[in-house]
């Protein structure tokens, strides 16, 4: 019976160990120095029936959306930190326009930055396409290229749960773009 016991514990350790490490992934800004060794974001696409819109909230790591926006536009940005700069939420938004595309039954089509907020080490983006009836709703797409121009590495999660229907994608520099047909 003990070795019943013991063997159970150890089996309930590693079964909690791998299902808390994900969580630590995102977890303080201690946990990471400058140079974390993995790039990741994670997008979240979903359709809202009731107010008929594509309701999108993508999680960034501060410093690296810092070094994109350092790169790309010469901005210290400082996000997060109340040195901010002012135009930073206006070269965040810049930069999505640039990185990061809806396509709904196969266009483009454009969505509103809604804003964006702090979350530890991450900054959350909100994004919307409205008045998008349920009725002609035949595929969304995303193409993904946020931080690739900057990180050989970078990886971005993206969820897609539209009308029931789910898929989820990593995508990469040499595929940048998810589908979901309904």
């Amino acid at each position: 019976m003990k070795i019943y016991t013991m063997r159970s514990r150890l089996t309930l350790c590693v079964l909690l160990f791998w299902l808390a490490l994900p969580l630590t992934s995102f977890t303080g800004a201690d946990t990471f120095s400058e140079s974390h060794k993995f790039y990741l974001s994670v997008t979240t696409v979903e359709y809202a029936q009731k107010e008929e819109s594509l309701q999108i909230i993508s999680r960034i790591f501060i410093d690296d959306l810092e070094s994109a926006l350092q790169a790309r536009y010469d901005l210290k940005a400082d996000l997060g930190t109340p040195g901010e700069s002012a135009q930073g939420i206006e070269y965040i938004e810049r930069y999505f326009n640039s990185k990061f595309t809806v396509f709904i039954n196969g266009e483009v089509r454009e969505y509103t930055f809604l804003g964006r907020k702090y979350d530890k080490d991450q900054v959350v983006c909100y994004l919307e396409i409205s008045e998008l009836p349920e009725a002609g709703l035949e595929s969304v797409g995303i193409q993904n290229e946020i931080l690739m121009d900057i990180f050989e590495e970078q990886k971005n999660l993206v969820h897609l749960k539209i009308l029931g229907a789910k898929k989820s994608y990593v995508l990469v520099r040499e595929n940048n773009k998810g589908m979901l047909n309904l």
